[in-house]
């Protein structure tokens, strides 16, 4: 009977009642969020202290490097979640391949025989992405029919998530009803993650004290289906460090020992390992979140580290310092990709396979059957965004950190460490903005109505996976990229009923 029960609660939620008749009354109104400082602000904060090294933008031509991530985004989209073609184009990935600059390419060509799609410059060259089995898709670089790496598959010890329980698997006859939930108005949140129809939300899962108690998903979507997470992978990242740190492969403090950076008096040898997780390493690209950033300039850095089909962990240890380590905090890719060299160093220097890590170290530690991370052509991970995983699993990584690094009884992550992501990073407090911590964004200004004391994975499209301790919350809500603006306020809508839903943690 209680099995029975608990299906029948999880169906009740998951259907609900018709989104804009359920949540027209009944939204909330959430508090204002504190305002941001001015772009002139971060700007004239940061310029004295500014070093005198030089800007090199990368080469090669900007609607070429978009032709490559709208091949990799289509790629990833028709042959790891299983999206129409015709739909992905229209929908996900501009992050990479911005809508506007599609009508400027060829349309994308998907090789089903090969598992290709290329994507033609007009008088240009065409750049082509190719599907790798467990590595996902990766763009080729010019010129090349191939990659730089031996793809491998991977194996996992992980049984039929059907036939394992909640958490370590998606059998929930064992979920208990909730007791001290408010039923209508968890049903009203589920309802308003998906309303309007606008805001294209794929997937929207809520856990409650560990507990999966409401999950709807989009029609084509199941709760196994890998969507498009960006820059979610981050905190991927943080917690594949946090592991080796737990390890003692490395300390959070210590300076970061990229090779590139021991000869000679280099100031970049003071980079520190917590520095990168803070997003504060100093290094000089050009970013869109830059408060100087000018879309109609150089083509970004933060981009090519997608689209370059270059070494990324290189090309990242090769910038020079903007600012002295820990001064200036700026939200830039160089940051992760050096610390997934980091990672990779660490793997092999133990010799043991790197492409495998993330499945031994912690998915099938956590449960995580679906997650696809994806290399560049040189098989370096490319986790400041190019990762797809459904719904639930990002659910139980968000339960890690809920348990304080703690997952079934073992401690997977030192201790503090997840007090050190979920905390702002002094140079982001310098700036006023108390918005980011280890590779974790936080709700310092108010931006979302739950307490500020929350923090989230974040990426492009209105990816989100939100801890809230003081309500024992995981929320996750996924979506195809286009409904990005839209989805933004229908969470927030979400959260805002969900607490008044769930009661505060004892």
């Amino acid at each position: 009977m209680r099995a029975f029960l608990a299906a029948f609660l999880l169906a009740l939620v998951a259907a609900g009642a018709p989104a804009r008749q359920s949540t027209a009354a009944a939204k909330p109104r959430a508090p204002e969020p504190d305002p941001a400082p001015s772009p002139a602000a971060l700007i004239a904060r940061a310029k004295p202290l500014e070093l005198d090294t030089a800007y090199v933008a990368p080469p090669g031509d900007a609607l070429a490097h978009q032709a490559a991530g709208f091949a990799k985004v289509m790629c990833s989209a028709v042959f790891i979640t299983g999206l129409d073609p015709e739909f992905a184009a229209e929908n996900v990935g501009y992050f990479t391949a911005p809508y506007e600059v599609r009508s400027r390419l060829g349309k994308p060509s998907v090789d089903r025989e090969h598992k290709r799609v290329s994507v033609e410059v007009p008088g240009g060259p065409t750049r082509t992405a190719v599907y790798l089995g467990d590595q996902g898709c990766v763009a080729l670089p010019l010129g090349k029919d191939s990659v730089g790496f031996k793809p491998i598959r991977l194996e996992t010890r992980l049984t039929d998530g059907l036939k394992q329980v909640w958490p370590m698997g998606d059998d929930l006859s064992n979920a208990p009803v909730p007791s001290g939930v408010d039923l209508a108005k968890l049903r009203q949140a589920v309802d308003a993650a998906f309303d309007p129809p606008e805001a294209k939300t794929a997937a929207f899962v809520v856990t409650w004290k560990g507990r999966l108690i409401a999950e709807r998903y989009a029609p084509g979507i199941t709760p196994q289906t890998p969507l498009e997470s960006w820059s979610m992978g981050k905190s991927v990242t943080a917690t594949l460090m946090g592991i080796l740190i737990r390890q003692g492969a490395y300390e959070l403090w210590q300076p970061a020992p990229i090779p590139e950076w021991q000869d000679g008096n280099d100031l970049r040898s003071e980079i520190r390992i917590a520095d990168l997780l803070h997003m504060s390493s100093g290094l000089r690209i050009k970013a869109p979140e830059d408060p100087d950033y000018d879309p109609a300039g150089t083509y970004a850095d933060h981009l090519y580290l997608y689209t370059g089909g270059v070494d990324s962990f290189h090309y990242a240890a090769t910038r020079p310092l903007q600012w002295l380590p820990g001064k200036v905090g700026r939200y830039r890719n160089t940051d992760p990709a050096l610390t997934n060299y980091l990672i990779r160093l660490a793997v092999e220097k133990r010799g043991e396979d790197y492409l495998s890590f993330p499945r031994r170290a912690l998915f099938d530690e956590l449960g995580i059957r679906t997650m696809v991370i994806e290399t560049d052509p040189f098989g370096n991970f490319l986790t400041q965004g190019y990762d797809f995983a459904s719904a639930r699993h990002w659910a139980r990584l968000g339960n890690l950190y809920l348990q304080d690094g703690v997952w079934n009884g073992k401690r997977m992550l030192p201790e503090g460490f997840v007090k050190f992501v979920g905390t702002v990073a002094p140079a982001w407090a310098a700036d006023h903005r108390p918005v980011y911590g280890g590779f974790f964004w936080i709700n310092g200004d108010g931006a979302y109505p739950v307490p500020r004391s929350a923090y989230f994975m974040s990426g492009a499209g209105g990816q989100k996976t939100m801890v809230i301790p003081s309500h024992d919350l995981v929320v996750v809500r996924l979506g195809h990229f286009k409904g990005a603006n839209e989805g933004a306020r229908s969470f927030k809508n979400a959260l805002a009923l969900l607490m008044e839903a769930v009661p505060p943690a004892k």
